[in-house]
């Protein structure tokens, strides 16, 4: 999809400049929120506190993308050593290590959609978050590298483009947004190659790594250029979640009133739920029937791709990942409301047991007919997301904060 566009359907007011203290005096000041509702249009809304709650999300986005950068290091050192020693282990190896490394980074989806480190858009100074770089999809495959009835196609096999960081995002996306040249799924297509089997993944050649044959030497190059990109793209998150850096985004977060920071968590949820996960990612590609529009089309990763989604929208709803256990929304939901917080955990059991039966490979449910059971299966899918983001604006409403989730993109 196109990030820029989605970024601006929802870009953010303006902040108010006028700050007020917190109830607690050792707590930083806090802006005054854009996202809170009138309070005379919204009907009555509780007072409360939710800076531990705010406070420990931060926190869970820190460790989440540690946990990213580590397991991207991991596929980075694992990626080397196919480049160095090249074989069928290597590269069953580096593809088992680019499965890992995208099951954190897909739980840190939940951390998008409010102008965030992450996908920041800033006309003005022509820059933006790397959201674009490390996760953009659908690819144009034979932009990159060669496919079936084309061995000549993409960058790699063009020996007029240089194979640096610099030409590589230059020329990211430029004529067409599917000319996708970095990221997961452009590492992903040069471990696994097209998927042309329905019920199985990609099958590239671990010579296509060989040393000195062909164009192998600019095919290795580009792979560790990009993963290199990737590793520091994520470094940059890491930075930018640092709680002990005074000036870092998440001590800014930690600043924003409670209705600031708590309609960019909840916008955030419901977005991922009901308009990125449920609609651009399974309601195009059921409607297409095209295996191009699965996500994560070259490895068959994409039944876990939905799975670990969901796993980052629970993980934050329930404040917990890894060695961070706090104050959750459901903490707070249950203090003010405590049905509607039973409402929401009932909600996110249906996406789960939907979820659980959905046909692996996700390719096999595209290319199935119209009324096939798998294609029902997935539609009750997008059903359960559906209704777990109208939970969530629910959420939004008790706590008196705008959830705005686009109706296209």
């Amino acid at each position: 999809m196109n990030k820029t566009a989605l970024v601006a359907s929802v870009s953010l007011l303006a902040l108010v400049q006028t700050t007020i203290g917190h109830a607690s005096q050792t707590d930083p000041v806090r802006n005054i929120s854009s996202y809170a509702l009138d309070k005379d249009a919204a009907g009555y809304v509780p007072d409360y506190d939710a800076y531990p709650t705010i406070a420990n999300y931060a926190a869970l986005v820190e460790v989440t993308y540690k946990q990213t950068l580590a397991d991207a290091k991991e596929m980075q050192f694992a990626i080397d050593e196919l480049l160095q020693n090249p074989s069928q282990d290597a590269l069953n190896a580096a593809r088992n290590a680019w499965i890992n490394a995208r099951t954190s980074y897909l739980q840190t989806e939940a951390f998008r959609f409010y102008e965030g480190p992450i996908d920041f858009v800033d006309e003005k100074a022509e820059k933006e978050g790397p959201e674009g770089s490390l996760n953009a999809w659908p690819i144009n495959e034979g932009f990159i590298d060669y496919i079936k009835g084309n061995p000549n196609a993409g960058l790699i096999n063009d020996s007029s483009v240089p194979i640096t960081e610099a030409s590589i995002r230059n020329l990211d996306q430029v004529q067409d947004e599917a000319d996708v040249t970095t990221g997961y799924h452009a590492i992903e297509f040069l471990l696994w190659g097209q998927d042309m089997n329905p019920t199985a993944a990609g099958d590239r050649p671990w010579s296509d790594y060989v040393a000195g044959q062909g164009n192998n030497d600019r095919r290795r190059l580009y792979l560790a250029t990009i993963t290199k990109m990737l590793v520091d793209d994520l470094a940059g998150l890491v930075t930018a979640w640092n709680a002990s850096d005074p000036d870092s985004y998440a001590a800014k977060f930690k600043g924003y009133s409670d209705q600031e920071a708590l309609g960019r968590i909840l916008t955030s949820l419901a977005i991922l739920s009901e308009f990125e996960l449920a609609a651009e990612r399974m309601a195009t590609g059921l409607d297409s029937g095209d295996q191009e529009d699965e996500q994560s089309c070259f490895s068959d990763n994409t039944l876990n791709d939905i799975i670990f989604d969901q796993r980052g929208i629970r993980n934050v709803y329930f404040g917990s990942y890894g060695s961070v256990s706090g104050a959750g929304l459901d903490t707070l939901v249950a203090s003010l409301a405590p049905s509607l917080n039973t409402k929401m955990i009932a909600a996110f059991n249906r996406t789960d047991a939907a979820i659980s039966e959905l046909n692996y490979p996700y390719d096999s449910i595209l290319a199935a007919k119209q009324g096939n059971p798998a294609r029902a299966e997935a539609e009750s899918v997008i059903t359960a997301l559906q209704a777990q983001s109208d939970v969530i604006k629910e959420i939004g409403k008790l706590l008196g904060v705008k959830v705005v989730v686009p109706t296209d993109g």
